[in-house]
């Protein structure tokens, strides 16, 4: 049976750290009903103790984006609940170890396909109908991150590349019906992933999660 509660809906997947998890907390303390996707379950449910702590609400799906029936299983839990969703915000991604193009890992190339490239299509394909149900325009969010052509970027740079073309195709093709789909570049941030690129980097210098959040949500 469909909740007819008015809160907005946000579906983030890669929530549990990072810009995703300082995206689940802001719009939760907004009002948001914030349905958090992450693989880590205990990074998870430290962020529902964060959400809960300042009078906010998250549901939890502890999965694997890869896994396409678990994919499948919450887009209808979501259908079946509340009917629609007024926004998605998409942060999961995979960042190997910088390498030189002829050393890339095969389990390395292996994961960025399935995770930045394939899953977001296939969540592209499941979660369009949700926003297309909503009551009011709703908004899809891609977050760029141009590093393609760079040395040792092989892998990340062409996979994310690869993710963000088919982002701009799909608001191409949505300028008149819906949904609207944003991609908006993010300042550096103090994250893992930045961490793994650029080992030994003064952090202080970096925008805090917290900030480029909200400087998005602005947008939103």
């Amino acid at each position: 049976m469909t909740d007819t509660n008015d809160k907005k809906r946000v579906l983030i997947t890669g929530a549990s750290r990072g810009l995703g998890a300082a995206m689940a907390e802001q719009l939760a303390e907004q009002g948001w009903q914030v349905i958090a996707v992450a693989r880590t379950l205990g990074a998870l449910e430290e962020l529902d103790d964060r959400i809960k702590a300042k009078g906010g609400k998250a549901t939890l799906a502890a999965m694997d984006i890869t896994n396409d029936e678990a994919l499948r299983h919450l887009c209808r839990d979501i259908h079946d609940r509340w009917g629609h969703l007024h926004l998605w915000v998409h942060t999961a991604i995979h960042a190997p170890p910088m390498s030189p193009a002829p050393h890339i890992a095969l389990k390395d190339w292996d994961k960025c396909v399935a995770i930045n490239m394939r899953a977001t299509g296939v969540l592209v394909h499941m979660i369009a109908p949700l926003l297309l149900s909503a009551p009011e325009r709703a908004t899809a969010l891609f977050i760029d991150d141009p590093q393609n052509g760079k040395k040792f970027m092989g892998a990340y740079g062409a996979s994310k590349a690869a993710q963000i073309a088919l982002a701009q195709s799909w608001a191409q093709e949505c300028e008149k019906i819906g949904p609207r789909i944003l991609i908006e570049s993010a300042s550096p941030m103090p994250t893992a992933t930045r961490a793994r690129f650029f080992p030994g980097e003064d952090r202080s210098k970096l925008t805090p999660c917290a900030a480029e959040a909200a400087r998005l949500i602005a947008i939103l």
